[in-house]
């Protein structure tokens, strides 16, 4: 069940992007994972959900919140320093669960927020500057891209949990 929830969580990080917001679409017809493939902004963070086994549990039934990094944010990692991670399972499902949080938070909800747990089991925080919503330092630069089992919020940087 958690690696579901983690899968559907990463999937739909991958997809936010290029995704439309809630206001402007119909229902979605995709899971988180679903939406992030057909997004093609997401290619990373789709690579490490599969390396991670947490396709299946992203792509359940959730409800899932993913703040999903882009493969620009990827991209801000040393290439040596990425594929390390890609092949430490262990240490890759903290990071990527660490960006999931059980349940449907939209952006109207986030904001009235300080901080949300993850399904990795610390909680990240959120705040507001200058207009801009931050998740431990990264900015949410789209919302409310939504699928059929939660919500995909994009973040511009990678987010780490705390050793």
């Amino acid at each position: 069940m958690f690696l579901n929830i983690l899968s559907a969580a990463l999937v739909a990080g991958s997809l936010v992007l290029s995704g439309p917001t809630s206001e402007n679409r119909d229902e979605p017809t995709g899971n988180i994972v679903e939406v992030a493939i057909a997004a093609g902004s997401f290619n990373t963070l789709v690579a490490a959900v599969q390396a991670a086994g947490l396709v299946e549990v992203l792509s359940g039934e959730g409800p899932f919140t993913v703040f999903a990094p882009t493969d620009e944010a990827f991209a801000q990692i040393p290439e040596a320093d990425l594929n390390a991670l890609l092949a430490d399972k262990e240490a890759l499902t903290a990071i990527l669960t660490y960006h999931v949080v059980a349940g449907k938070v939209l952006a109207k909800d986030v904001v009235n927020l300080t901080s949300a747990q993850t399904v990795n089991g610390q909680s990240v925080e959120i705040s507001v500057m200058d207009g801009k919503v931050m998740v431990d330092g990264a900015t949410v630069v789209a919302t409310d891209i939504e699928a059929t089992n939660g919500v995909i919020h994009v973040i511009d940087k990678v987010i780490l949990p705390r050793q």
